[in-house]
Order: structure tokens, then C-alpha cells, then sequence
């Protein structure tokens, strides 16, 4: 299995503090690799990093074999790098399908087609139905992003993520803020997507994380304090007392 992502020595000061500590990491193609770790422990900066927005001090960030290092976060996201935020980022005066229409215009690169309407314009309009159905939003199309719950709306940035079809998905808390039938909910679309896109999720609820990852790393100071499959993360007696304590599902 070859790899999609990998992070070797990625270190990243801010003054005194190490918030990315010679961190390595290797994210095979199609597994779902999740980041977890305490708040503080560096997991935001570590995917600012990955995404573009912040300039690693040191260490290399290669992509499907690519040295993407000093790329731009908008030339990461079209060579495949897509990301959905802890805070969602969408027009909520648009329907859905725009939303999802202006994720597709995006990729083809035409900034003056979404001047049509997404409803009349078929090389948007179908993609993005594509990607609402995967999500399970397909009759919320011409609904108002503003009328929607808030795990409607968590639904709704990962369809805009697919139609922008990456290679790879980084996911920041997208269970965020959701009650327990919307968790589940997004569990359940997660998991259709395993094996057919690479997943960096970072994630609080451990449900999720242990229900959806192939590989965790635990993120402590910083420093990657180890990387496994499920089980062993969660038998480490240092995980443990680092992190997951004695609420482990």
C-alpha cells in the first residue's frame, strides 16, 4: 500500500513553544488515519500545516509523492487536498445545491459560470446532486443552507468537499457540536466513504475515532507519542494516561 501523506520532521515553533514537534507520519492511500490528542496538544497547527495555511520551520510535507511543502493552500486544493472546518464554512443565504454547484465550479476553474443558475447548468447541477446523494442531502437540494440543523449543515461541507472530488480529505471535528443521532449519522457516511478516499480526521469523540480509523496518532506536546491500529492506541498504558484515561469505548 502506498502512501498518500507523509509528514517527515514537520516542526513548528511559535516563540519558546513546539507546537509541532519533529512530528512523522505516514497516511496510507484509502485508510482512514486519525489524529487525536488533548486540547493544546497541537492538533490545529499540525493541520495548518498540511492545508497551507502555516509555513512548517522545518520538515517536509510530501502528497501522492510530491513535495508540497511550499505550495499554497489553494494549489494543494487542486491538486487534491480537501478539508472541511471545525466551524462551517458555507453561503447560508444559497440553497444547498449552490453550495455544493460552487465547490464543482471550483474545480473546473471557471469563476464566471456560477453566474448561471446552478438548477439550469448541468455540468454543475449534476456533480453536486451526486455529492449531496453520498451525504444523504439529495431532497434538501433546494432547501435554504440557513433552515438547515446544524448536522444538516456538517452534512452539507463534506458534499461540498466530494464534489471537489480530492485524493484526500482532512477532516477537523466534523462531529462537532452534533447531538448523538447526528454523530451517528455522520459515523455512517464516513464509513461509506472508507476505501474510496483517504481520511485525516481530527476528532474528540472517540466513538467516532474508533469506530471510523484504520491508524491513530496520538498528538501530545506537540511530538507524536505513538501511532497504531485501534486497539493497540487504546491498550497503550501512555495513551492512556495521556489522553484517553479510563473512557474508552
Amino acid at each position: 500500500m502506498s502512501a498518500a501523506l507523509i509528514l517527515d520532521g514537520l516542526t513548528k515553533r511559535f516563540g519558546a513553544l513546539r507546537a509541532s514537534d519533529d512530528v512523522n507520519i505516514a497516511i496510507e492511500a484509502n485508510q482512514c488515519h486519525a489524529i487525536i490528542g488533548p486540547n493544546g496538544a497541537g492538533k490545529t497547527t499540525l493541520i495548518g500545516q498540511i492545508t497551507g495555511e502555516i509555513r512548517p520551520d522545518a520538515g517536509r510535507i510530501t502528497f501522492f509523492e510530491e513535495d508540497i511543502t511550499n505550495w499554497s493552500t489553494p494549489r494543494r486544493a487542486l491538486a487534491g487536498l480537501g478539508r472541511s472546518f471545525q466551524i462551517t464554512q458555507l453561503c447560508t443565504d444559497f440553497s444547498v445545491i449552490d453550495n455544493v454547484a460552487l465547490a464543482v465550479q471550483a474545480r473546473q476553474g471557471h469563476s464566471y459560470r456560477f453566474l448561471r443558475a446552478a438548477h439550469s447548468d448541468t455540468s454543475l447541477r449534476e456533480p453536486a446532486m451526486e455529492a449531496l446523494k453520498r451525504v444523504g442531502l439529495a431532497e434538501r437540494a433546494q432547501t435554504r443552507v440557513d433552515t438547515l440543523s446544524h448536522g444538516e449543515r456538517r452534512q452539507l461541507e463534506l458534499a461540498a468537499a466530494l464534489a471537489a472530488q480530492p485524493r484526500m480529505l482532512v477532516l477537523d471535528e466534523p462531529m462537532a457540536g452534533m447531538g448523538p443521532q447526528e454523530s451517528e449519522r455522520m459515523i455512517a457516511i464516513l464509513q461509506s466513504l472508507r476505501g474510496k478516499v483517504t481520511i485525516l480526521l481530527v476528532e474528540h469523540d472517540m466513538d467516532a475515532v474508533f469506530a471510523l480509523a484504520d491508524r491513530i496518532s496520538v498528538l501530545v506536546n506537540g511530538a507524536v507519542l505513538m501511532t497504531g491500529d485501534p486497539a493497540a492506541v487504546r491498550a497503550d498504558p501512555q495513551v492512556r494516561a495521556a489522553y484517553l484515561g479510563t473512557h474508552t469505548p
